[in-house]
């Protein structure tokens, strides 16, 4: 079972900055979950909130707010970087692309373009580059890519309106049915789940055969699971 930085190391470090993702790659994470938005100039940074009041107490909307200001007051982590530091470090990448938000589907445009620029450097290292979204057209624009795509669902019914290869699901769903897993499996779906951070959870996704975990201590998730 893969283990996946969510965020970064989101439990020892700012979540979705430079230092969270260098903290993952200390902590022995298989890859990188990260969040992704477009700001006013059109530039994807790591970001998970539409504002930046929660982790930075200044209000600003990233939609509304151009890199330059985000650079001075925030200091954001672009994804244009994170995708360089996963090719170089071999570590796969699954990037969730936020909705609603005011420029539609561009931000997977965006994104695609990215990748499909890097294309060569991704398949040359071998890196696994997922996209998900709790978005059920930005699914079906993700199909499109080339790239691996998935439907992320916090209700088990959503799994059902899920056209793509894979399904990230919240783990509160597989506590209550650990039979969705079997289900899915069933169906040729890969499962992966978020956000696994105890024994009990991290042992139960491993019995049940669940391909990765998104966690946000990568060092804790694989000490607790024996790896080495």
């Amino acid at each position: 079972m893969l283990i996946y930085a969510h965020r970064g190391a989101s439990s020892d470090f700012a979540e979705g900055s430079k230092a969270a993702y260098e903290g993952a790659l200390a902590q022995g994470a298989d890859g990188f979950e990260c969040d992704v938005r477009l700001t006013k100039d059109k530039q994807i940074i790591c970001y998970h909130d539409a504002d930046t009041k929660r982790l930075s107490g200044i209000d600003l909307k990233i939609a509304e707010t151009r890199s330059n200001e985000l650079n001075e007051k925030v200091k954001p982590y672009y994804f244009a970087d994170l995708l360089d530091l996963a090719i170089t470090n071999n570590k796969d990448l699954v990037i969730e692309t936020k909705h609603p938000v005011p420029t539609g589907g561009l931000i997977e445009k965006e994104i695609h373009n990215l990748l499909s620029n890097k294309a060569v450097q991704i398949q040359k290292c071998g890196i696994r580059v997922l996209l998900i979204s709790f978005s059920y057209l930005a699914t079906l624009r993700n199909k499109k890519s080339g790239f691996q795509s998935g439907l992320l669902v916090n209700k088990s019914f959503m799994a059902r309106f899920n056209t793509a290869p894979v399904i990230a699901a919240n783990i509160e769903i597989i506590k209550k049915d650990p039979s969705f897993v079997d289900e899915q499996q069933k169906m040729g779906k890969k499962v992966i789940v978020w956000t696994v951070n105890n024994q009990d959870d991290l042992n139960l996704c491993k019995d049940l055969g669940i391909y990765a975990v998104i966690t946000d201590n990568p060092a804790r998730a694989r000490k607790l699971l024996g790896y080495s």
